[in-house]
């Protein structure tokens, strides 16, 4: 059974602030416990359902203080509805100086607020080998658990910055690729695989002290009758364009 301090110390972890403070996340499901466990990432806590703890420890070695939790006890203490796997502590990576490659895409997040669509956009950028995301400001909190978990493991593979991005793209040589919706088709556009691709809020788009700083913007036509594309969505679809 776990402690009251433990219950509190796991808790409070739901929240920015103490994470900040302890410089520790939770990372909850087997798929991210699974995926913090081949990462590089310190782990202080591993809580594991008996049936899950069986499974995992042919997969990967365990790390940390590992506990042996009741289904009932990781949903008192984590944020999802259904736990029956485990549950992980983990230390926040520690923190470098931003640097990119010449040769490299990167992504640019302006004022993303959603951490569902962060997350994903941090799986997205995964899938297409992007390492380095740059976050305004008021972007959500990377190590949020909704983030955490919208990534499906991807967290532990991407470096995150929080920048103030107008004198970020002040300052980089590199090509910056902006979604704007009077920018030029993105099927008809060359593009390549270096530079930095700028997305916009969930709702207002590129906030405008950030448009001048665009050299090549884009925007994927519509053909239906739909308002809009989801931010995540939309990245998805402009980052095929790089390497199609």
């Amino acid at each position: 059974m776990l402690s009251k301090r433990l219950i509190k110390y796991f808790k409070s972890l739901q929240l920015k602030k103490y994470r900040r403070q302890e410089r520790k996340f939770l990372v909850e499901g087997a798929k991210g416990v699974t995926e913090l466990l081949k990462s590089g990432l310190e782990v202080e806590y591993l809580l594991l359902a008996a049936d899950f703890r069986a499974e995992l420890e042919t997969v990967v070695s365990l790390k940390g203080e590992v506990l042996d939790v009741s289904e009932k006890e990781l949903i008192q203490v984590g944020t999802f509805q259904s736990n029956n796997a485990g549950l992980a502590v983990a230390s926040m990576p520690e923190e470098q100086a931003l640097s990119l490659d010449e040769d490299e895409l990167a992504l640019a997040l302006d004022d993303i607020r959603d951490p569902g669509n962060l997350g994903t956009i941090l799986r997205i950028a995964d899938w297409y080998g992007i390492t380095r995301v740059i976050c305004s400001k008021e972007c959500a909190d990377v190590f949020n658990p909704k983030v955490v978990n919208a990534s499906m493991g991807s967290f532990s593979r991407i470096q995150v910055w929080y920048e103030e991005l107008e004198d970020f793209l002040k300052e980089t040589n590199l090509p910056v690729y902006g979604a704007l919706l009077e920018g030029d088709n993105i099927y008809q556009t060359e593009l390549k695989t270096s530079g930095i691709l700028l997305m916009g809020n969930e709702s207002k788009g590129i906030q405008p002290d950030l448009i001048p700083y665009i050299t090549q913007p884009v925007h994927i036509p519509r053909r239906g009758g739909a308002e809009s594309l989801n931010v995540s969505v939309a990245t998805a679809v402009i980052l095929d364009n790089f390497f199609r």
